[in-house]
Protein backbone atom coordinates (compact mmCIF):
# COMPACT_ATOMS: atom_id res chain seq x y z
CA UNK A 1 0.00 0.00 0.00
CA UNK A 2 1.28 3.44 -0.90
CA UNK A 3 0.17 6.53 0.98
CA UNK A 4 1.04 9.98 -0.38
CA UNK A 5 0.92 13.17 1.64
CA UNK A 6 1.18 16.83 0.65
CA UNK A 7 3.91 18.33 2.73
CA UNK A 8 3.62 19.51 6.34
CA UNK A 9 0.50 21.29 7.50
CA UNK A 10 2.47 22.96 10.28
CA UNK A 11 0.70 21.45 13.27
CA UNK A 12 3.29 18.73 13.90
CA UNK A 13 1.10 15.91 12.88
CA UNK A 14 2.81 12.88 11.47
CA UNK A 15 1.65 11.27 8.28
CA UNK A 16 0.38 7.72 8.41
CA UNK A 17 3.73 6.53 7.13
CA UNK A 18 5.59 8.23 9.94
CA UNK A 19 3.38 6.90 12.70
CA UNK A 20 5.36 5.16 15.43
CA UNK A 21 2.48 3.80 17.46
CA UNK A 22 2.38 -0.01 17.41
CA UNK A 23 -0.46 -2.21 18.40
CA UNK A 24 0.13 -4.90 21.01
CA UNK A 25 -2.25 -7.23 19.19
CA UNK A 26 -1.03 -9.70 16.64
CA UNK A 27 -3.32 -10.47 13.73
CA UNK A 28 -5.31 -13.68 13.97
CA UNK A 29 -7.01 -15.73 11.27
CA UNK A 30 -10.68 -16.49 11.51
CA UNK A 31 -12.40 -19.47 10.03
CA UNK A 32 -16.07 -19.44 9.21
CA UNK A 33 -17.99 -22.57 8.28
CA UNK A 34 -20.99 -22.07 6.02
CA UNK A 35 -24.31 -23.08 7.41
CA UNK A 36 -25.66 -26.32 5.89
CA UNK A 37 -29.41 -26.29 5.45
CA UNK A 38 -31.22 -28.68 7.71
CA UNK A 39 -33.64 -29.70 4.96
CA UNK A 40 -32.65 -30.41 1.32
CA UNK A 41 -35.06 -29.63 -1.55
CA UNK A 42 -37.03 -32.62 -2.83
CA UNK A 43 -38.41 -31.29 -6.12
CA UNK A 44 -37.32 -29.40 -9.20
CA UNK A 45 -38.02 -25.71 -9.58
CA UNK A 46 -41.29 -24.97 -11.31
CA UNK A 47 -39.76 -22.55 -13.83
CA UNK A 48 -37.66 -25.16 -15.72
CA UNK A 49 -38.49 -24.99 -19.47
CA UNK A 50 -40.19 -28.09 -20.84
CA UNK A 51 -39.90 -27.54 -24.61
CA UNK A 52 -36.94 -27.14 -26.93
CA UNK A 53 -36.32 -23.74 -28.46
CA UNK A 54 -37.33 -23.31 -32.09
CA UNK A 55 -35.17 -22.02 -34.89
CA UNK A 56 -32.57 -24.80 -34.99
CA UNK A 57 -31.11 -25.33 -38.47
CA UNK A 58 -32.46 -28.34 -40.31
CA UNK A 59 -30.28 -31.33 -41.08
CA UNK A 60 -28.75 -31.47 -44.56
CA UNK A 61 -30.54 -33.51 -47.18
CA UNK A 62 -29.42 -35.26 -50.33
CA UNK A 63 -27.16 -37.85 -48.77
CA UNK A 64 -26.00 -40.56 -51.18
CA UNK A 65 -28.25 -43.60 -51.23
CA UNK A 66 -25.27 -45.94 -51.00
CA UNK A 67 -24.10 -44.88 -47.52
CA UNK A 68 -22.48 -48.26 -46.90
CA UNK A 69 -19.92 -47.25 -49.52
CA UNK A 70 -18.53 -44.76 -46.99
CA UNK A 71 -17.94 -47.46 -44.37
CA UNK A 72 -14.49 -48.98 -44.87
CA UNK A 73 -15.29 -52.62 -44.14
CA UNK A 74 -13.75 -55.58 -45.91
CA UNK A 75 -16.35 -58.23 -45.30
CA UNK A 76 -15.41 -61.12 -47.53
CA UNK A 77 -14.01 -60.03 -50.87
CA UNK A 78 -16.30 -57.00 -51.24
CA UNK A 79 -14.71 -53.65 -50.32
CA UNK A 80 -14.93 -49.96 -51.12
CA UNK A 81 -12.69 -49.17 -54.10
CA UNK A 82 -10.42 -46.93 -52.01
CA UNK A 83 -9.32 -49.90 -49.88
CA UNK A 84 -7.85 -51.75 -52.87
CA UNK A 85 -4.12 -51.83 -53.39
CA UNK A 86 -2.28 -51.37 -56.69
CA UNK A 87 -2.21 -54.65 -58.61
CA UNK A 88 -5.40 -56.07 -57.07
CA UNK A 89 -7.96 -57.48 -59.48
CA UNK A 90 -11.69 -57.17 -58.96
CA UNK A 91 -15.18 -57.36 -60.41
CA UNK A 92 -17.48 -54.36 -60.45
CA UNK A 93 -21.21 -53.95 -60.21
CA UNK A 94 -23.14 -51.35 -62.17
CA UNK A 95 -25.52 -50.97 -59.22
CA UNK A 96 -22.69 -50.41 -56.70
CA UNK A 97 -19.90 -48.64 -58.59
CA UNK A 98 -18.01 -47.62 -55.45
CA UNK A 99 -17.59 -51.24 -54.33
CA UNK A 100 -15.18 -53.84 -55.66
CA UNK A 101 -15.38 -57.63 -55.33
CA UNK A 102 -11.76 -58.78 -55.08
CA UNK A 103 -10.77 -61.60 -57.42
CA UNK A 104 -7.63 -63.51 -58.17
CA UNK A 105 -5.79 -61.97 -61.13
CA UNK A 106 -5.44 -65.50 -62.56
CA UNK A 107 -9.23 -65.92 -62.82
CA UNK A 108 -11.56 -63.94 -65.11
CA UNK A 109 -12.08 -60.45 -63.64
CA UNK A 110 -13.39 -57.06 -64.75
CA UNK A 111 -10.47 -54.78 -63.86
CA UNK A 112 -7.09 -54.34 -62.19
CA UNK A 113 -6.07 -51.34 -60.09
CA UNK A 114 -3.19 -49.50 -61.77
CA UNK A 115 -2.88 -46.44 -59.52
CA UNK A 116 -4.50 -44.99 -56.42
CA UNK A 117 -4.32 -41.19 -56.67
CA UNK A 118 -5.40 -38.54 -54.17
CA UNK A 119 -7.72 -35.60 -54.74
CA UNK A 120 -6.91 -32.21 -53.26
CA UNK A 121 -8.66 -28.90 -53.47
CA UNK A 122 -12.27 -27.74 -53.26
CA UNK A 123 -15.00 -29.26 -55.39
CA UNK A 124 -18.55 -27.96 -55.34
CA UNK A 125 -20.09 -30.55 -57.66
CA UNK A 126 -19.79 -34.19 -58.66
CA UNK A 127 -18.91 -33.04 -62.19
CA UNK A 128 -15.88 -31.12 -60.88
CA UNK A 129 -14.75 -34.20 -58.95
CA UNK A 130 -15.18 -36.38 -62.04
CA UNK A 131 -13.10 -34.02 -64.16
CA UNK A 132 -10.27 -33.91 -61.63
CA UNK A 133 -10.35 -37.70 -61.10
CA UNK A 134 -10.15 -38.34 -64.85
CA UNK A 135 -7.18 -35.96 -65.12
CA UNK A 136 -5.37 -37.76 -62.28
CA UNK A 137 -5.83 -41.15 -63.98
CA UNK A 138 -5.16 -40.20 -67.61
CA UNK A 139 -1.35 -40.61 -67.73
CA UNK A 140 -0.96 -43.68 -65.50
CA UNK A 141 -3.68 -45.52 -67.44
CA UNK A 142 -2.27 -44.57 -70.85
CA UNK A 143 1.23 -45.64 -69.80
CA UNK A 144 0.02 -49.03 -68.46
CA UNK A 145 -2.33 -49.67 -71.42
CA UNK A 146 0.51 -49.19 -73.93
CA UNK A 147 2.42 -52.08 -72.35
CA UNK A 148 -0.49 -54.57 -72.65
CA UNK A 149 -0.89 -57.11 -75.48
CA UNK A 150 -3.29 -56.00 -78.22
CA UNK A 151 -6.96 -56.70 -77.47
CA UNK A 152 -6.37 -57.37 -73.76
CA UNK A 153 -7.59 -54.09 -72.33
CA UNK A 154 -10.74 -52.56 -73.79
CA UNK A 155 -11.62 -49.92 -71.24
CA UNK A 156 -10.70 -47.84 -68.25
CA UNK A 157 -12.42 -47.46 -64.91
CA UNK A 158 -12.03 -44.37 -62.75
CA UNK A 159 -13.67 -44.59 -59.33
CA UNK A 160 -13.90 -41.47 -57.16
CA UNK A 161 -16.04 -40.14 -54.31
CA UNK A 162 -19.10 -38.00 -54.86
CA UNK A 163 -19.23 -34.54 -53.25
CA UNK A 164 -20.63 -35.92 -49.97
CA UNK A 165 -17.95 -38.61 -49.74
CA UNK A 166 -15.23 -36.06 -50.47
CA UNK A 167 -16.54 -33.76 -47.72
CA UNK A 168 -16.51 -36.78 -45.38
CA UNK A 169 -12.79 -37.25 -46.06
CA UNK A 170 -12.67 -39.81 -48.86
CA UNK A 171 -10.13 -38.38 -51.29
CA UNK A 172 -8.83 -41.46 -53.13
CA UNK A 173 -9.27 -42.06 -56.84
CA UNK A 174 -8.86 -45.60 -58.18
CA UNK A 175 -7.43 -45.76 -61.70
CA UNK A 176 -8.02 -49.19 -63.25
CA UNK A 177 -7.77 -50.90 -66.62
CA UNK A 178 -10.68 -53.13 -67.56
CA UNK A 179 -11.59 -55.87 -70.00
CA UNK A 180 -14.53 -53.69 -71.08
CA UNK A 181 -15.87 -50.37 -69.86
CA UNK A 182 -18.07 -51.32 -66.93
CA UNK A 183 -18.97 -54.92 -66.19
CA UNK A 184 -18.95 -56.31 -69.71
CA UNK A 185 -18.58 -59.72 -71.31
CA UNK A 186 -14.86 -59.45 -72.06
CA UNK A 187 -12.83 -60.17 -68.93
CA UNK A 188 -9.18 -59.97 -68.11
CA UNK A 189 -7.75 -63.43 -67.37
CA UNK A 190 -4.31 -62.73 -65.98
CA UNK A 191 -2.41 -59.91 -64.25
CA UNK A 192 -1.51 -56.89 -66.36
CA UNK A 193 2.06 -56.80 -67.57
Amino acid sequence: MLVATRGDDGEGKKSPIESTKKSDRTPTATLSVPQIPSRLPTGLPSDVPTGLPSGFPSLPTGFPSDLDSLVPSRAGDDAPYYLLTVGECFDISDSRPVRAAKKSCHEPHDAELVELAELDGSFATDAALKKKAAALCERPLQRKARSQPSGTVRGTLVQYPDAYGYKAGIDDVACSLAGDSGSGKHKLTKPLS
